[in-house]
């Protein structure tokens, strides 16, 4: 399944009149992605998503962990188009805009790739696709 505009649309009208007058953006913005997890769980689903992804990262710093998390989207033929990385004591984040249109991996296989790096790094790294992103400020 596509994630379109209506898709995201219906879902965070949806959302509001279920969480009522009291929602916060932050509420609506769980509940359309918990939504979108929803559809791409569905069993035998093997339908690529395209475009770009939003990818971010936190942690405690330590050298390799950008090496690593590049490696791995090289590997899965992922073109990197932007990245920031801000690093705060022993603390670092960082954001990348990545464009999956060419892997061969759809998305919910890029985000099991990404968190067995997570995991061998002991950090924290989200993909989350950029219409959540486009259609969550337009609330």
């Amino acid at each position: 399944m596509k994630i379109s505009e209506e898709l995201v649309w219906e879902l965070t009208n949806k959302a509001i009149d279920e969480l009522g007058a009291g929602a916060t953006p932050e509420m609506v913005k769980e509940y359309v992605e918990r939504e979108l997890s929803k559809v791409r769980q569905i069993p035998g689903t093997t339908e690529k998503f395209e475009g770009r992804v939003i990818v971010t990262s936190f942690g405690l710093n330590k050298p390799g962990i950008v090496a690593r998390i590049t490696g791995c989207l090289a590997e899965m033929e992922i073109d990197l188009q932007d990245i920031s990385q801000k690093i705060m004591q022993n603390f670092y984040t960082l954001i990348m805009i990545i464009d999956i249109t060419s892997s061969p991996k759809n998305l919910k296989e890029i985000q099991e790739e990404l968190q067995k790096v997570a995991s061998e790094l002991n950090v924290k790294i989200y993909a989350q696709h950029e219409d959540i992103f486009q259609y969550m400020f337009r609330i």
